[in-house]
Order: C-alpha cells, then sequence, then structure tokens
C-alpha cells in the first residue's frame, strides 16, 4: 500500500479519537479485557460500539497514539482499497491494534480476519459489527480465537449516569429482589426517579438521544431504516421486495404488541408463506427491533410462533406508534432491561415473566394485585408508578439498574 494512502485513513483515525469525549463510558468499557487478541463487539445501531472502540484507543493510547488505528468498513476508502494491505502496512510501521468499525460492510471478513489473526501474531485486532451479523461457530476459524460481547442500549441507570442525576453500580437480580426496599429509598431520596423514569421510556435507550432534540423520533426511524435496509442486505443476500416487507411487519407488529396477531392473516397481508414470516418475525429480533417471547427456547434454526411479540424496547414503541398501551409499555421496559443484561426471560403459564426458570413476576401498576401468582413460590410484582416497595412488591423501574 502507498504511504501516502495509509497517512490518509491513519490521519482520519487520529481525528476521530481526539474528537471522541470521554465524559462518559458505556458499562462494557470496563467489562471488556481488552489484553486478548480478537474482540468482537455486536450490538445494534445507535448503542455507541463506535464511541466505545475510539475511547478505549484514546485512554489506553495516549502515550503511542499511532499504535492504533480506527477504520470504519463503511468507508468508501476500501471501495478501492483491501483491509488486508491496510493491515500490513500498519504492522510494518508499529501498529499493535487494529479497531475496525462496521466489519459487516466487508466481504467475505470472517475469512480476512482470519488470515490477518494468523499472518500478524502481534497484532490485536477489535471489530465491531451489527447484531444480524452471520458468525460461524461452527467452522472454528474465528470462534476459538475471538471473545465476543453484546452491547444494548443504555439502562435506566446509565440514562441516570449520563443525565448527571445519579451515579451508582449495578446490582444483580438477586440482590434487588432481597434489598429493594433499601435500594429504593438510597436511589429516591437522591433525584426525582419517576420523572426521570417516564423521560428513558420514551427518550433515553440509545445515547444518540444526546445529539438531538425535537428530532429524536425522525432519528429513530431513520435509523431504523438504516438497520433493515443497510445492515441486513449487508449481511446476506436478500431482495429489495423481501426488505419491504419486513419493514411492514414491524410497522403492523408495532400496533398490536404484545397480544400475537393472527399470524395467517399477517402472512397473507404480507403475500408471504409462514416459513418465510416466521423468518421474517425472528430477523427483526436478530436486529434487536423486536423481542419474541416464548415458553421454550427458539431461533432462527427452530422456528415457532412466539406467544408473544414485544418491540425490543420502548424508545422504539415511541417512535413506530402514536397510541401507547400503558401496560404494553411497563411490560416491554421490564422484558428488555431482564434480557440486555443477560438472563433468560420465557413466558410462564401463570403470570407475565418467568425468570431463569425460577422467579415469576407480573407487571402493572399500583393498584396490581397478587390474586394471579399468591400461591406461587419466589414470585413478584414488579410495580409502576411508586418510587419505593414493600414486601414482594417492587418499583418497576428498579430493574433498569441490572446492567
Amino acid at each position: 500500500m502507498n504511504y501516502n494512502d495509509y497517512e490518509w485513513i491513519l490521519d482520519r483515525s487520529r481525528r476521530r479519537v481526539r474528537e471522541v469525549s470521554l465524559d462518559k463510558k458505556r458499562f462494557l468499557f470496563d467489562s471488556i479485557d481488552w489484553r486478548d487478541r480478537l474482540i468482537c463487539v455486536l450490538g445494534a445501531r445507535g448503542t455507541g460500539k463506535t464511541t466505545l472502540l475510539l475511547q478505549h484507543i484514546k485512554t489506553d493510547f495516549s502515550e503511542n497514539p499511532d499504535a492504533a488505528l480506527y477504520a470504519s468498513l463503511d468507508n468508501l476508502w476500501f471501495k478501492t482499497h483491501a483491509l488486508e494491505d491496510l493491515a500490513e502496512t500498519h504492522y510494518k510501521n508499529g501498529g499493535s491494534h487494529l479497531f475496525l468499525d462496521e466489519i459487516h460492510y466487508l466481504k467475505d471478513w470472517q475469512l480476512i480476519l482470519k488470515n490477518m489473526y494468523d499472518d500478524f501474531p502481534g497484532l490485536h485486532i477489535v471489530y465491531s459489527g451489527s447484531s444480524l451479523l452471520k458468525i460461524d461457530t461452527e467452522s472454528g476459524d474465528l470462534s476459538r480465537r475471538q471473545i465476543i460481547y453484546h452491547l444494548p442500549g443504555l439502562s435506566f441507570r446509565e440514562y441516570l449516569d449520563f443525565e448527571n442525576v445519579l451515579q451508582t453500580e449495578a446490582v444483580s437480580l438477586q440482590h434487588l429482589l432481597e434489598n429493594h426496599v433499601t435500594l429504593a429509598n438510597a436511589f429516591a431520596e437522591k433525584t426525582k426517579v419517576l420523572h426521570f423514569f417516564n423521560q428513558y421510556l420514551a427518550k433515553g435507550y440509545y445515547p444518540f438521544y444526546k445529539e438531538v432534540y425535537a428530532g429524536y423520533e425522525l432519528r429513530m426511524q431513520q435509523m431504523i431504516n438504516q438497520i433493515l435496509e443497510s445492515d441486513y442486505p449487508s449481511t446476506e443476500s436478500i431482495s429489495y421486495a423481501t426488505v419491504q416487507k419486513i419493514k411492514k411487519m414491524l410497522y403492523i407488529l408495532a400496533q398490536s404488541c404484545p397480544q400475537t396477531p393472527n399470524m395467517q392473516e399477517l402472512y397473507r397481508e404480507l403475500e408471504t408463506d409462514r416459513n418465510q414470516g416466521l423468518r421474517m418475525l425472528y430477523i427483526l429480533e436478530k436486529a434487536d427491533l423486536l423481542s419474541l417471547l416464548s415458553s421454550k427456547d427458539i431461533s432462527l434454526t427452530n422456528m415457532a410462533r412466539p406467544d408473544k411479540v414485544y418491540c425490543d424496547n420502548t424508545n422504539i414503541m415511541f417512535s413506530l406508534t402514536e397510541n401507547i398501551n400503558t401496560g404494553t409499555k411497563r411490560e416491554t421496559f421490564f422484558l428488555n432491561q431482564l434480557r440486555a443484561a443477560g438472563y433468560a426471560v420465557r413466558y410462564p403459564r401463570q403470570g407475565d415473566f418467568l425468570v431463569n426458570d425460577k422467579y415469576l413476576f407480573e407487571v402493572g401498576g399500583r393498584r396490581k394485585s397478587f390474586d394471579q401468582i399468591k400461591d406461587i413460590a419466589d414470585s413478584y410484582l414488579a410495580i409502576d408508578d411508586v418510587e419505593v416497595g414493600r414486601g414482594n412488591k417492587i418499583p418497576l423501574w428498579l430493574f433498569g439498574f441490572l446492567y
């Protein structure tokens, strides 16, 4: 590679690192073991993956900034330059770390990363990609070499930190269940937690809320379009007509969540069959746009009709529909925060959610009763519109402190 070409991309890397703020960092920043030679950070668009990479470079390479190079694979520069050549030039010029954003825009990216990993034994590679990214875990080419991390949107706890309202560590679910009164009292004494909770539900899940104001819903819709029209087609071959059907499915389901609509009727409206319709449904979940709730494990390779369909998070609800059902909003928040924190959530025979096959939850307002689950062990109510709970009645907002 011509050294001037390398300088061009290096100069843009320096600029991006120089301009990134270190004021607020996502929870994953301190969870990643950056010493590993091959690290993958997956997540939906807008969750802060790029900022995460740039902040790490600025923090850990201040004494030797050119040892680390950042590049985004959606840059037109890569239309005429090969990533392998960039890695070799960087390596020969003393580079030790390569940070690659939007890897899903690179054709044959898994093979290229494997070759770079093997050919440059002193080079550390960190790459980010869409949650839609297909990682071949069966071939072993990358699976035995890399560590994978997932970055969801902001938790309610992180949102309060980003708003400079409250700074506190995340808590485990077990600790929350056993100490929720003490925790809620401590947090509620420091801020008007319900006021900020309602703000978060509408405009607080994606870190870019700090960059836009009245145009947040528009930015959300643009992000959704980019995920389905650009990110998804970059991960697999798909027709324009299918993309349009997936978008239509998302908008239809967003109006009726969480009740699962008549699927046959939905398939007819989309002019598709059951198999293709289910596949589109699970693509929307993999894209972190929908969240499917079932009584058993299901996936793209084991597809079945889910028991309930939710938007992935409440911000998506607010951006796609004008009529927000209060009960749906509460359940969507609870499901999102538990799953983002790494807990397994299923659809139970009784109640709303079964967590880790042990804890049963009903979600509702302050007048919600235990009638449906009163005789079941490890059962709890997640109650909205209260600052502090009692007994097995826990404030809904407190479940936003799990990560």
